[in-house]
Parts: C-alpha cells; structure tokens; sequence
C-alpha cells in the first residue's frame, strides 16, 4: 500500500475534499491522509457540497501535520501555495511532491447562492484533479 498525505494550510476544506474523493475514488491502492500547517476544523460548507456528490466526509478531523511525521510517504500533495511555501520539512525518502494551488472557496462573501457556486467550482476541480492522479497513483 502507498502512502499519501493531501496538505493544506488548516486541513479544513480543500484538503479534506481531496481525501474524501481519493478515499471514494481509488482501488485500494494507498492510504490517504490529510493535514494542515494549522487545524481550522472541518469546514461545513466542504461537507455539504461533498455530500451533494455522494462522498461522506462528516467522519474526517482536521489534523497537524506533526501527526504524521512519522510515516513514509509516497505522494506528498499540497493543494495551496501556503502550506506548499511555510510546511515544515517532511522526512521521506521516496516522497513524490505534487503541488496544486486549488481555489479557496472558504473566503467567497456573498449569498448563499454564490458560496454554493464557489465550493462547487472548488470540489469539481479537486475532483478532475484527484481523478488524473489516479492514474499516476495506480502505476
């Protein structure tokens, strides 16, 4: 089983809407985890807009990447350009860093309408995404 590790600034949205369709997506091929530099809790707006797409994400915590130090990793993926600049060093031999700088839907103001539009702009483009690197994770 490979390792993989989703990390995000506070393990709260975007990371976790990555963990939730690679847990769903991929066939038992790795472990998946995420993680923030920081833990904001889970994000409900990430829940319900996963819960539109089916995947159940209400039983996931936002954990410290300090957590998992531990663990070696095949794919390291960071999915916003400040965890990417400010994590800690992460020891792993082997790991394959993939960096992503995915559209933060938690710092849409407006109508519930538009922050709908926003988390569902933001799951569909983590889905495409996850989706791609499945076949990288698959080989």
């Amino acid at each position: 089983m490979k390792n993989v590790l989703v990390l995000c600034t506070g393990n709260s949205c975007r990371s976790q809407m990555a963990h939730g369709y690679l847990n769903a997506l991929q066939d038992r091929v790795a472990t998946i985890y995420s993680a923030g530099i920081e833990t904001h809790g889970l994000n409900l707006g990430a829940v319900a807009i996963m819960k539109e797409d089916g995947i159940d994400i209400t039983h996931h915590t936002s954990n410290n990447v300090a957590e998992y130090l531990d663990i070696e990793w095949d794919y390291i993926i960071t999915v916003c350009d400040h965890a990417k600049e400010n994590c800690p060093l992460i020891p792993s031999k082997n790991a394959k860093r993939i960096h992503y700088n995915f559209f933060d839907p938690s710092k849409v103001r407006g109508t519930e309408e538009e922050k709908h539009t926003a988390f569902l702009i933001a799951r569909n483009e983590i889905k495409a995404f996850v989706n791609g690197f499945l076949g990288v994770l698959k080989t």
